[in-house]
């Protein structure tokens, strides 16, 4: 397999994912928003900049911060690579790039996404459309994923695909969670509060995870509990430890297919590990929002790892 082929898979997936997971950062962003009231109400927005990583371009392009021109800057800016045009941009172009090597049914899923994005993202959007939006690209990467899983073959081109994907979404959750956690709970005499049970479930309804949450722990939000489900839990689908089983997995059929092991291989069980021996008790006497900073410089460094080692692929 030609590295730029795994190359064009590999960022395919993790555009198509970061789209979807931007949306879904809004999402976030605007249901806590909802809960408080006032004057800080535009203020909420800075930590959703903040941790889409966005926050100093954003600057750059406008002069004062409002949740409008923060959701317009992070759905629909092609000044910011990380927006969600931006991103399914970069996903079509890495597909038609390797377009010999998908099936017709993710192409067509694909494309499909690309044309109907590109005509409602044409506009900015009204406060009121922004739900409906943010549901329309959640179901369009619905359909890509469902169309790719289940058309091709289990070989090397669906573990980079897969890889990519992983590696994307374990980056969303912990963003997700490090926006509620660090940025925008307004003092600490709101934790246990409404405000605080509110913006909990505004955290799980972003991931969609309100209801699985329920199914595996007490009906109350427990910060503890949020917190375990999505870093710990091995059956939640957005969880880190979810993420990374499923990584070391796809990573793995790689080694032996190539009977090559690579840094990637070593990073990636390492973070396994470190999840797998972390209880959410340390993860907190530690502190959420500086575990959540360390594992996402983690997370980075094995993205760095597996476009250096592209070239093995070949």
């Amino acid at each position: 397999m030609l590295g730029r082929t795994a190359n064009g898979l590999y960022w395919m997936f993790r555009y198509i994912e970061r789209a979807e997971n931007i949306a879904r950062l809004v999402d976030a962003g605007q249901r806590m928003s909802l809960t408080r009231s006032g004057a800080n109400e535009d203020d909420d927005w800075d930590g959703v900049l903040q941790s889409a990583g966005v926050r100093e371009a954003y600057d750059e392009v406008h002069g004062k911060l409002t949740g409008a021109d923060a959701i317009d800057y992070l759905m629909r800016d092609r000044s910011n690579p990380s927006s969600v045009m931006s991103c399914i941009d970069y996903g079509r172009n890495n597909a038609r790039m390797v377009r010999t090597a998908l099936t017709r049914d993710t192409w067509e899923a694909t494309n499909e996404c690309w044309i109907e994005l590109k005509t409602l993202l044409g506009k900015r959007l009204k406060t009121a459309e922004v739900p409906e939006m943010i549901e329309v690209i959640k179901r369009r990467a619905g359909l890509i994923r469902g169309a790719f899983h289940g058309s091709m073959l289990r070989n090397e081109l669906y573990n980079f695909a897969r890889i990519g994907t992983f590696i994307e979404r374990a980056d969303n959750t912990a963003r997700i969670l490090d926006v509620k956690y660090y940025v925008l709970l307004p003092s600490i005499s709101h934790v246990g509060s409404s405000l605080d049970n509110a913006q909990w479930e505004s955290i799980l309804r972003s991931v969609s995870a309100h209801r699985a949450y329920k199914w595996a722990y007490d009906p109350e939000y427990k910060p503890a509990n949020i917190a375990d489900f999505l870093i710990l839990n091995g059956q939640m689908p957005r969880s880190l430890a979810y993420c990374y089983e499923k990584i070391v997995s796809n990573i793995g059929y790689l080694g032996t297919e190539y009977d090559q092991r690579l840094p990637a291989h070593d990073t990636a069980d390492a973070i396994r590990k470190m999840l797998q021996t972390l209880t959410v008790k340390s993860i907190m006497d530690q502190g959420l929002h500086e575990f959540l900073e360390d594992f996402v410089s983690r997370n980075n460094k094995l993205g760095a790892e597996i476009s250096e080692g592209y070239r093995f692929y070949e």
